[in-house]
């Protein structure tokens, strides 16, 4: 089983950024299976920004980043994105994907079991 983020870099105030999470493993047509973003800014707790479940509800977001970041998923591919619009500089961070094996959505970190290693993301003009 294996969570692998890219995509990350540097990226201006006001800009985007879009992010991959490749699974192996698993498979996302499982309804039982949700698919976490979570970020870490240096000096930071982990924040859960993003969750989208097997059940083709609409992802939740943080309100940190609602309206400027959207999970789009390719079941095709076993690929979730993050399209990161609109980057402040507080966006800045290690940006992590995990799996719960829920059939619904939770921000809650402990409710995932594996992660992937992340992906930087540094915002600066």
């Amino acid at each position: 089983l294996r969570l692998e983020e890219s995509g990350g870099g540097l990226v201006q105030p006001g800009g985007s950024l879009k992010l991959s999470c490749a699974t192996s493993g698993f498979s996302l047509h499982n309804y039982a299976v949700a698919i976490g973003w979570f970020r870490q800014a240096p000096g930071k707790e982990r924040e859960a920004i993003s969750c989208s479940s097997g059940t083709g509800e609409r992802p939740n977001y943080a309100d940190s980043v609602k309206g400027r970041f959207t999970v789009s998923k390719d079941r095709a591919k076993n690929t979730l994105y993050l399209q990161m619009n609109n980057v402040k500089p507080e966006d800045a961070g290690v940006y992590f994907c995990a799996r719960a094996q829920l059939r619904f959505c939770t921000l809650d970190e402990l409710a995932y079991d594996f992660w992937g290693q992340g992906t930087q993301v540094a915002v600066s003009s």
